[in-house]
């Protein structure tokens, strides 16, 4: 009786009606507001491929055009990279390796890198790269111009769609890939029935073959070959589209879809990669057998289904900086005017795409993210598209605990540990050291030799990413994840252990042949050099690397003997010095120049991401970290203004505290 007489109440004062109605029209359009602030949209298609919409499982990518008229998928999967097992050790080197040292220690830099450019370079190879799958093509047999075109990505289910009118029928396609699923799935569908005529077609840029065969496209490939080594890799992608209405018929390498009412279209890919010594599954059972487990699910189930999965990660975190009349733009435009407009939700944007990113190609059991994430259309991509240690794998997962998204770690933890068993051969073979080592690149084979000569003369490759671990360790305090971890810490120390050498000058132990990651110095004459030793990122480095295996032992209990002699051998270390223009030295001995605007900060480790520069314990040296800021300037790399970002950050913030 009372909700009645409420009810009354309301619809009889027209007054608190109008409010009612406000209150609720202004609800919608909050909520409205708020469907559309994580997505990035565009009224056009992409015409080119970075400006095309990424998805992905894990271990499924793919990058969507939202062409209405001839549309392109394009396919990756995680492990089709090209070349096979293999390891880049040159044994060689070992044998230089003492010569290299004596000529360092007295001063004859020039000559010791013309000796590792000859002697002590890689062997064979400098890792393979990760390569494209091809592309899904679907051609449409529309009749008329697309008007009224929309596509976007929603980071929040991770789910692209694109919709437009020909006529009076609307189209609307929709794309995902489905991690419950292990399949990426294209839904196509039309206002009036018998609308969608359309042709499937596969192509390639590795060597495949193509066939048709129960409705189903299938290609069937093998991985490029590179720098010496044969493509081992085979690999498998069926096209299996579900019809509902119309005709489906097949010719030797297409299929074609007529007057049809809507269209489910099935993407199944799987290679014979089994780990990195082994690719001998078979990769067209794998690939069947995603296809025939998918197939048995309706679209509206494993569209539910991938939502689920995706937004148990991504609505761990929200970002609120505020709206204005900007969010109204297309992505593209709120771009292009983002320097001259007020647009603070852009930034949000940015940071959930960013996290999005990492949730589509970085999932427990799989590989990590390449330089390009999952996401390659080449087959001899930029940098080979793989896994850069000296920063930007480490890059990569700086967003993952801080950003509540933990388990993206496991990939680079499982890689480390492959890392771990492969490196001990560079570390015997090269060093004639226990434990492992690992240089500034590696790749799906998980070499661990010196890459692109000895320009890259630098095995501190496998100390940082063990920083990126036990930085993870200190976000979920998880015991159990230390104890794994604990061996690879050991056994990265076990070869620095080994490894350092007594400097002539003040007796300090350093690494040696070392450089400062890909910059150079300039002699007394003028030239310019890389090789050196002691170089600061490397002293930053291994103190880090011996003080938190320390701190492991001390919390697992498990190796005091050994942490005693991290402890000796870290006193040893030499201190991170200022140099003549009041900058943090990058090189054991004072050659910075002010005017030098290189893109890497490798000295600046000290600072972040490590923590070993305090504005309270060490303000010498944190005016010094933020002199040589000033002196690198600020434009350089995408990668390298979001490293100077994080570090100003740290020198604006006075109360960053030391672990």
């Amino acid at each position: 009786m009372i909700q009645k007489n409420i009810l009354k109440y309301i619809m009889s004062d027209k007054i608190v009606l109008n409010v009612i109605l406000i209150c609720l029209n202004m609800a919608m359009i909050v909520s409205g507001r708020a469907q559309t602030l994580n997505k990035l949209w565009y009224r056009e298609p992409a015409h080119e491929w970075v400006e095309a919409l990424p998805i992905g499982n894990g271990r499924l990518g793919a990058v969507v055009f939202g062409d209405p008229d001839s549309e392109n998928i394009q396919l990756n999967e995680y492990t089709l990279w090209a070349g096979g097992p293999n390891n880049n050790v040159n044994p060689e080197a070992r044998q230089v390796l003492g010569r290299i040292r004596q000529l360092i220690f007295s001063g004859q830099y020039l000559a010791a890198q013309k000796l590792v450019n000859e002697k002590a370079g890689p062997r064979g190879n400098s890792g393979m790269p990760y390569q494209s799958a091809g592309n899904l093509l679907i051609r449409f047999s529309h009749h008329g111009a697309p008007t009224d075109y929309y596509r976007e990505l929603n980071l929040e289910d991770a789910v692209v769609m694109d919709t437009f009118r020909i006529g009076t029928t609307n189209f609307h396609e929709t794309v995902f890939s489905s991690f419950p699923d292990q399949v990426i799935i294209v839904h196509l569908t039309a206002s009036r029935p018998r609308s969608i005529t359309c042709t499937l077609l596969l192509k390639s840029l590795l060597r495949h073959t193509v066939k048709t065969a129960g409705g189903t496209l299938e290609l069937d490939g093998i991985s490029g070959d590179h720098e010496g080594q044969k493509g081992r890799v085979k690999y498998t992608t069926l096209i299996k589209p579900i019809l509902s209405g119309g005709k489906l018929q097949a010719d030797d390498s297409s299929l074609h879809i007529q007057s049809a009412d809507s269209v489910t279209i099935y993407v199944s890919i799987a290679t014979s990669f089994k780990n990195y010594h082994d690719v001998s599954a078979d990769n067209i059972f794998r690939a069947g057998n995603y296809l025939h487990k998918a197939l048995r699910k309706s679209y509206k189930s494993a569209l539910r289904d991938q939502e689920i999965t995706f937004k148990k990660y991504f609505d761990r975190v929200s970002l609120d900086l505020g709206i204005t009349d900007s969010i109204h733009n297309p992505t593209n435009i709120r771009i292009a005017e983002f320097h001259n407009d007020n647009d603070p939700q852009l930034a949000a944007l940015y940071f959930q795409f960013g996290r999005y990113l990492l949730i589509s190609c970085s999932r427990p059991g799989g590989q990590p993210a390449t330089l390009q994430g999952i996401w390659n259309n080449m087959i001899d991509p930029p940098w080979d598209s793989k896994y850069t240690v000296n920063i930007n794998t480490e890059m990569n997962y700086w967003p993952a605990d801080k950003t509540n998204l933990s388990e993206t770690i496991d990939p680079l933890m499982q890689m480390v540990k492959d890392l771990s068993v492969t490196g001990q051969q560079s570390a015997r073979e090269r060093y004639g050291a226990r434990g492992w080592v690992l240089h500034h690149n590696t790749d799906l084979w998980r070499i661990t030799g010196v890459v692109d000569g000895g320009y890259y003369l630098w095995p501190e490759g496998g100390t940082w990413l063990c920083e990126n671990l036990w930085e993870h360790y200190l976000y979920t305090g998880d015991k159990t994840f230390l104890r794994q971890l604990y061996p690879v810490l050991k056994g990265a120390c076990e070869f620095f252990v080994d490894e350092l050498q007594v400097e002539p000058t003040h007796q300090w132990l350093v690494v040696c042949p070392t450089m400062s990651p890909e910059h150079s110095y300039t002699d007394k004459d003028g030239v310019s050099i890389d090789i050196t030793d002691g170089a600061t990122m490397d002293n930053q480095l291994v103190f880090d690397l011996f003080s938190h295996t320390m701190q492991a032992e001390k919390i697992l209990g498990v190796d005091k003997l050994f942490s005693d002699t991290l402890s000796m051998k870290r006193d040893s270390l030499p201190p991170m010095q200022i140099g003549r223009y009041g900058q943090l030295q990058e090189w054991l001995q004072d050659w910075d120049k002010p005017d030098d605007h290189h893109r890497h900060v490798s000295h600046l480790y000290g600072l972040f991401p490590s923590n070993q520069i305090s504005p309270y314990r060490t303000s010498a040296l944190f005016e010094a970290a933020r002199n040589s800021l000033i002196y690198r300037g600020d434009v350089s790399t995408g990668w390298s203004m979001a490293w100077k970002i994080n570090l100003w950050a740290h020198l604006l913030d006075g109360n960053h505290a030391y672990r």
